[in-house]
């Protein structure tokens, strides 16, 4: 029987972590082929050229895509959108693999999911549903889950948004969140290992820090979005502050900027990384003591280290979130005041128990169940015809897809 080949995207190193297991799976499957295309900040220096560390987890890189340009305007995201668009559409073109897998909401995938759809390739959506309206990823991620022609939400509130755009229940399944398995399945870093690579002791409070551009707001200047965080990190004195860089959406560069100043002026306290990879980020979630930004992984992954996060802003707004998450405005006074309740001792005894609703079976095993589902599914002429199943239409409530694949448990 021939391999069932599964071309598989991956830009950012979020999603890449995101992704992890879910490679390893295809990857060790003898019934599947794995040709992973790598582009978009992967391929770029100024973000760490993280391929290089693809390469050394053991993948072999199929397909590299260059599409990233030298600045992140709106206009140069246009740019590299219409280049993604030229690269997917040839690599699909020559490649011809029987399915598609995109992650997520970045402004790449769009012209990949296309690509595919124009090829008549199957395409499969990871991590659909979500909302997240201080960014233009809202905008691409419902695009891509309306292109896509199977889905695997993270949680049941996502699967039923699918639902509720239209799409067929049988081709939508609720796994929970793939890059929760590296809490199952990777041995963690310990203390002192973590430290070392910090370059900073834990004996004393200590943040990671993320902050990436909130793409749907106007833009104000050099750096302006993230300069009122940074003031309130300027009355926490006390606190060692961690810094993974922005990503490499519209504005992030200036972010950066900022962040490698104020670095400079607190180089007793604060170091700034441009990537710190999967397995020293969950370090930092299971070791530091707060989470502050406005990226997703505060939403999705510290629940599940039972850690404080301050978000900050408008970016994850409308995203699903634990207990562990204290939202406040981008605000001076608001945001010191969220580090302050965050760093209480009554606040962190509080998320003793707390369950994350992204992980759904809590074994490590979402990799696992996805890859059986795309090894299993009839490659069927009807598989790229898209139809749009009104509610109203529905029988019962679906409580998952309904596959003809029987290992889902």
């Amino acid at each position: 029987m021939t391999a069932r080949r599964l071309w598989v995207l991956t830009t950012t190193r979020a999603d890449y972590g995101l992704l992890y297991w879910l490679l390893r799976e295809i990857d060790e499957d003898p019934d599947l082929a794995l040709m992973l295309a790598v582009s978009g900040s992967h391929l770029s220096p100024e973000f760490g050229y993280t391929a290089s560390e693809i390469e050394r987890d053991g993948f072999a890189i199929h397909r590299r895509l260059e599409v990233l340009l030298s600045a992140d305007s709106r206009t140069a995201m246009t740019k590299a959108m219409g280049l993604a668009m030229l690269a997917c559409g040839d690599a699909l073109a020559e490649d011809r693999p029987d399915m598609v897998v995109l992650l997520g909401d970045r402004f790449e995938i769009v012209p990949a999911a296309l690509a595919a759809v124009v090829h008549g390739i199957p395409l499969v959506h990871l991590h659909g549903g979500e909302t997240s309206r201080g960014a233009l990823d809202e905008y691409f991620r419902h695009a891509v889950t309306k292109l896509a022609n199977i889905h695997f939400p993270a949680t049941e509130i996502y699967r039923r948004r699918i639902l509720q755009m239209g799409e067929a229940p049988g081709r939508v399944f609720n796994y929970g969140s793939l890059g929760l398995d590296h809490l199952h399945r990777s041995e963690p870093v310990s203390r002192e290992a973590l430290a070392e690579v910090l370059g900073l002791s834990l004996d004393r409070p200590t943040a990671i820090v993320t902050y990436h551009p909130v793409t749907s707001e106007p833009d104000h200047g050099r750096g302006s979005q993230v300069a009122e965080l940074l003031e309130a990190l300027e009355a926490h004195e006390g606190l060692q502050v961690v810094f993974s860089k922005a990503n490499a959406d519209t504005r992030g560069r200036a972010i950066n900027a900022h962040l490698a100043e104020w670095c400079a002026a607190h180089s007793e306290r604060s170091r700034l990384f441009d990537n710190l990879g999967t397995r020293y980020f969950h370090g930092c979630l299971r070791h530091v003591d707060l989470m502050i930004g406005n990226s997703s992984s505060g939403l999705v992954e510290a629940p599940s280290f039972r850690l404080p996060v301050v978000n900050v802003g408008s970016r994850q707004e409308g995203r699903l979130a634990a207990d562990n998450v204290i939202s406040v405005v981008n605000e001076v006074v608001a945001i010191r005041h969220g580090i302050e309740r965050a760093l209480s001792p009554a606040f962190r005894d509080g998320l003793a128990g707390l369950a994350n609703p992204y992980d759904r079976f809590g074994d490590g095993g979402t990799s696992r169940r996805i890859k059986d589902t795309l090894k299993c599914l009839p490659l069927e002429p009807g598989l790229v015809k898209k139809g749009f199943v009104d509610m109203t239409a529905m029988v019962g409530n679906h409580p998952e897809g309904a596959s003809q694949c029987s290992s889902h448990s």
